[in-house]
């Protein structure tokens, strides 16, 4: 059977993003030293000699968003909590190298040992999902549900994409972290601790409000009226007191950057060009296109989908572009399409590229750590304590 040919969107202004010098920015963009050249010849040289060079005192962690060139040096490639997960359970690693992004790299903090050290690459490799909940937004939220009378039967659920400060937050607040994986799970055991799904009991759902509702009613069977939408930008978060009474998920208002731009349009018309293709879409899309999609998983749950796709099947794939990329490279007997018609790589994500990998590598060998991601103690205590209540999940 003949390769088949993945075709590059055309560009978009998103790929602008994430880009240049900002000064302003909460974490900074600039590096101390020498930053290499992207154009420098010896730059894959150079990665290599500074890996061999600190062999097994480093561990390299390289999410599916990132570039090619990246994850050629990482030790294990996959999604945010099991790159975490694969870093605690590497004690002997003086040095964890996350190739992510900044609220990776603090779960992996929280995770690992104290004599550990989490280094990111680049400082300014964040995620807008997770900046739309800042700890002192939420803990407003929580005050507007005090007020309400609601706060008592309110459970916090926290998606992973979420910043430590906020993970604390749940913990304090006797909730658990999530995954897109295991999202349903997590719910379920929410409603329980009020009431059960046929009670009153409510979730305050952050930051991502399309897994929550995407949850809610593709897993729990819950309905759309069941969901309202806090608005931190807003007195009381746009919500009357009588709205968060009868909310069942109060869901927060975020949305990744990247599966959000999916729309209803982009499977129609990958219907049209493409016969017999499965649409599989992320559950952070808007949820008109979970609805119109074949299938919905996790990021994982794409890769193995495709993994253990028939030869000769056709794909459309709704997220990130670097990944879809590798997979259609990985499966040259499958015909495995994008699914939007422009170029929509997380921004973020992108900072992590070989010129920053390879002057973390070289700082770490000449002695000298930089970028390191350590969480405040409390913060830390706390959302491990969220994140311990994960794994006791049932599934998990």
């Amino acid at each position: 059977m003949s390769a088949s040919t993945f075709s590059e969107p055309a560009p978009s202004a998103l790929l602008l993003l994430g880009r240049g010098v900002d000064l302003a920015s909460e974490r900074g963009v600039e590096c101390v030293g020498g930053l290499p050249a992207p154009s420098d010849p010896d730059l894959v040289e150079r990665a290599r000699a500074a890996r061999a060079a600190l062999g097994s005192r480093a561990f390299v962690l390289g999410h599916h968003y990132q570039r090619d060139e990246v994850i050629e040096f990482a030790d294990v490639t996959g999604d945010s909590f099991k790159l975490a997960r694969e870093a605690a359970a590497r004690p002997e690693a003086e040095f964890i190298l996350f190739c992510g992004v900044h609220f990776m790299a603090e779960s992996a903090d929280i995770l690992t040992s104290d004599h550990q050290q989490v280094i990111l690459p680049d400082l300014a490799a964040g995620c807008s999902m997770a900046d739309m909940a800042a700890i002192d937004q939420v803990e407003d939220a929580w005050d507007v549900l005090v007020d309400a009378g609601v706060a008592e039967s309110t459970v916090p659920v926290t998606y992973m994409n979420s910043a430590a400060s906020i993970k604390a937050f749940t913990g304090r607040h006797g909730g658990t972290i999530c995954t897109s994986s295991n999202a349903h799970v997590a719910l379920r055991w929410a409603f329980d601790k009020v009431g059960g799904l046929g009670g009153t009991g409510k979730v305050l759902f952050m930051p991502d409000q399309h897994l929550g509702r995407n949850t809610a009613v593709q897993q729990l069977g819950m309905s759309l009226d069941d969901c309202v939408v806090f608005d931190p930008r807003k007195p009381g978060g746009g919500l009357t007191t009588a709205q968060l009474r009868d909310a069942r998920m109060i869901l927060w208002r975020g949305h990744c950057s990247v599966h959000g731009r999916f729309s209803v349009r982009n499977v129609t018309d990958i219907r049209a060009a493409v016969p017999d293709v499965t649409v599989i879409v992320h559950p952070e899309c808007q949820h008109e296109v979970v609805l119109a999609a074949d299938l919905v998983g996790s990021t994982e749950y794409i890769v193995k989908a495709l993994d253990a796709a028939a030869p000769g099947s056709s794909w459309a794939v709704g997220t990130e572009l670097n990944l879809v990329r590798r997979l259609a490279a990985a499966h040259p007997d499958k015909n495995i399409h994008y699914l939007d018609s422009t170029v929509c790589f997380c921004s973020t994500m992108n900072r992590i590229d070989l010129p920053h990998l390879v002057w973390a590598m070289e700082s770490l060998v000449a002695g000298r750590p930089v970028n390191r991601i350590v969480v405040d103690a409390d913060d830390a205590n706390w959302a491990r304590v969220a994140l311990d209540q994960m794994l006791a999940l049932p599934g998990y």
